[in-house]
C-alpha cells in the first residue's frame, strides 16, 4: 500500500497536472494562451452577479458596458461612442456604436451573433433590477426614477439609449462602468435560463470557450470584436486560460516555473521569498519577472461602533478622546515596513485612499504620537488607562499579525486591547448587523470616486440597510454630502469631500491602518498588461512573445 500523500503535496501534483493538461486549441503551434491561477473559485459567468474579484475579471473579458475605465481611471466609451449629460444632470443620453456583436451562440437564429442595439440595454439594466433576478448590483440603479420604471431606461432608436435619474448622482458615468451593467441578449438568457451561468454570451474581447467549474476556465480571442490599437483588432492573445487550485504555495511555484503568466498580491507563505523588506523584488528575482504596483482603491481600517442606542453597546464604546488616542498610539510606518514588505501607504490621512483626485497626502490627520495620546486619556479621565475597561477588538486570523502589533503600541499608554478572533463570514456578518463594538474592516472601491468611501458615514447609510457600520452620525457631514451629489464641478465637488473627511476624522469613528497596493507578479515575455487603483485585469491588449 503506498503511504499516505500530504495535502500540500497533493496540491502541487494537481496542479502541475492542470498546468500541462490544455485543450486542444491551447496545444496548437503559435497560438499566444495567457494563463493565471484564481486561488478563489469562480461561482458564474453571469455579469448580473459580477461581486467578487474572481467573477468581475472573467466576465471583463467576456463582456462590455456602455463605458469603460482606463488605467488612469478616466471613463472612455465601449459600447456608447458618445454621451450627452442634461443640465439638470438626471437625464444621460448615450449614442451607440453600430458595429458591436454579440458573440455566436445556439441562442440566436443559424447560431450566429447579432448586432446590440439600445433595446439590449433596456433589457440588461431592467434585468439588474428585477426582484427575482436577485443580483447584487439592483443598488446601481436606486436611484432611476421610480414613478415609472420601465421609463427610466429608454431606446429611443437602435443606436440612441436613456437612462433618466431620479436626483442627479455626478459618479454616476464611473458607476455604469461596473461589469453588472455588461450588455446580454435576451434571446441567450431565454435559450439558457438560469444555465446562462455556464454558457455566456456577451461582446467582450474573449468568448466562452469552456469551463469545469472548480478545475479550469479557457476563453477564445473573439475574432469580431469591434475595437482595434494601432489600426490593428483588439485582443492580440489568442486565449485565456484560468486555473482554479486553492493553494497558493503550488500557484506560487508554477509561476516561478513560467507555467503561469501572471500572479496577483501577495501571500505570506511567500511574501519574504520574493521581496525584500523595502518592498522591492529579491535581486534572484529581478532578471526573471516584473514587479508592477501602484496604490489600490482599498483602504483597511478598525471600526468603532459609535451608536450608544444599538443594543448591547452602551457602555463598550470608547469616548472620542479614547478613540482618537488608538489612532495617534501606534506607528504605522513601522507597521507597514516589518509587517508588509513596505507593501502599502501608512493610513495617515483619511477614508479616500491615495489613487483618488480627491486625495490630500499633505493633510494628516492621525500620525504616531504616544505622548499627544496620553494627554487625551487623561483629558478622558484615564490617566495612563487607569480605570479604562478592556476594549476588544475583532478580527479575523489574516490580519492577526498587524492585530497583535497595535495591541502591543497600544498597551504601552495603559490600554488593555483584547483581540478576538472570528471566521470571514461571522465578522462579515456581525459587522453587517451591528454587533460588533469595535472591528476590522477594509473598503475595496466599487467606483473610482471617493464618494464610495464617504457614503459610509452618511447618516441614512445606518447598516444593515447600508455600508454605514460605525452609525456615524453628523448634521454637518450629511448636509455636505448631499450638497456634493448635486455638484458637477469636479474641483468644488472634491473640496466638500475634504470638508466631509474632516468632520469624520475628527470624531475619529474609524482607525486607517492603511491604503493598499495592487500587486503584479508577470513573466517578461508579456507586454501590455497595464495595472489600474481598482485591480481590474483587462486582457485586451496584452501581447505575449513566444
Amino acid at each position: 500500500m503506498w503511504p499516505p500523500m500530504n495535502q500540500t503535496k497533493l496540491l502541487f501534483l494537481v496542479f502541475c497536472s492542470l498546468a500541462c493538461s490544455c485543450t486542444n486549441y491551447e496545444k496548437q503551434p503559435g497560438k499566444s494562451v495567457f494563463r493565471y491561477n484564481e486561488a478563489a473559485n469562480i461561482t458564474t459567468l453571469d455579469p448580473a452577479f459580477a461581486k467578487d474579484q474572481t467573477i468581475i475579471w472573467a466576465t471583463n473579458q467576456l463582456y462590455n458596458g456602455l463605458v469603460q475605465l482606463n488605467d488612469r481611471m478616466e471613463v472612455l466609451p465601449a459600447v456608447a461612442k458618445s454621451w450627452t449629460i442634461s443640465e439638470s444632470g438626471q437625464d444621460y443620453i448615450f449614442h451607440l456604436r453600430t458595429d458591436v456583436f454579440f458573440h455566436d451562440s445556439p441562442a440566436f437564429p443559424g447560431a450566429k451573433g447579432r448586432r446590440v442595439v439600445a433595446g439590449d440595454f433596456v433589457f440588461s439594466f431592467l434585468r439588474i433590477i428585477d426582484p427575482k433576478v436577485a443580483s447584487p448590483g439592483a443598488w446601481l440603479f436606486n436611484n432611476i426614477r421610480r414613478a415609472a420604471e420601465h421609463e427610466a431606461f429608454e431606446a429611443l432608436n437602435d443606436s440612441t439609449f436613456t437612462i433618466h435619474l431620479a436626483e442627479p448622482f455626478p459618479p454616476f458615468l464611473r458607476l455604469l462602468s461596473m461589469q453588472y451593467c455588461s450588455v446580454v441578449p435576451r434571446e441567450a438568457i431565454a435559450f439558457y435560463g438560469v444555465d446562462f451561468r455556464r454558457n455566456p454570451v456577451g461582446t467582450g474581447p474573449f468568448r466562452f470557450k469552456m469551463w469545469q467549474e472548480g478545475v479550469k476556465l479557457v476563453l477564445l480571442k473573439n475574432q469580431n470584436y469591434f475595437e482595434t490599437e494601432n489600426g490593428e483588432r483588439l485582443p492580440f492573445l489568442d486565449a485565456v486560460s484560468v486555473t482554479f487550485v486553492p493553494d497558493k504555495q503550488s500557484a506560487f511555484l508554477e509561476f516561478i516555473k513560467g507555467n503561469l503568466d501572471l500572479m496577483s498580491g501577495l501571500d505570506p507563505t511567500y511574501k519574504d521569498e520574493l521581496l525584500t523588506k523595502a518592498g522591492a523584488l529579491q535581486p534572484k528575482y529581478v532578471s526573471k519577472i516584473n514587479l508592477l504596483t501602484q496604490p489600490y482603491l482599498n483602504t483597511e481600517y478598525l471600526g468603532f461602533m459609535v451608536d450608544q442606542a444599538v443594543p448591547g453597546m452602551k457602555g463598550r464604546i470608547p469616548v472620542k478622546e479614547v478613540r482618537m488616542a488608538i489612532n495617534l498610539a501606534f506607528d504605522r510606518r513601522k507597521m507597514i515596513r516589518y509587517l508588509r514588505n513596505n507593501i502599502g501607504i501608512p493610513g495617515c490621512q483619511g477614508i479616500t485612499p491615495k489613487g483618488l483626485p480627491s486625495f490630500d497626502s499633505t493633510h494628516v490627520f492621525y500620525d504616531y504620537d504616544p505622548e499627544r495620546a496620553r494627554q487625551l486619556l487623561a483629558s478622558a479621565g484615564y490617566p495612563e488607562g487607569a480605570g479604562l475597561p478592556a476594549i476588544t477588538l475583532t478580527s479575523t486570523s489574516d490580519y492577526l499579525d498587524i492585530c497583535k502589533y497595535i495591541q502591543h503600541q497600544v498597551s504601552a499608554i495603559g490600554i488593555d486591547l483584547k483581540i478576538e478572533v472570528n471566521p470571514p463570514a461571522a465578522v462579515k456578518e456581525m459587522k453587517s448587523e451591528a454587533k460588533l463594538p469595535f472591528f476590522r474592516a477594509s473598503w475595496i472601491a466599487d467606483y473610482p470616486d471617493a464618494e464610495n468611501y464617504l457614503s459610509m458615514f452618511y447618516s441614512k447609510n445606518f447598516c444593515p440597510k447600508g455600508p454605514n457600520y460605525t452609525h456615524f452620525s453628523n448634521p454637518g457631514f450629511d448636509l455636505l454630502y448631499e450638497k456634493s451629489m448635486s455638484e458637477t464641478d469636479d474641483s468644488t465637488r472634491f473640496s466638500y469631500y475634504r470638508q466631509m473627511e474632516e468632520i469624520m476624522m475628527d470624531e475619529a469613528p474609524v482607525v486607517i491602518l492603511y491604503y493598499d497596493q495592487v500587486l503584479r507578479f508577470v513573466q517578461k515575455n508579456i507586454r501590455g498588461i497595464g495595472n489600474n487603483p481598482m485591480n481590474l485585469l483587462t486582457l485586451k491588449h496584452v501581447k505575449k512573445s513566444m
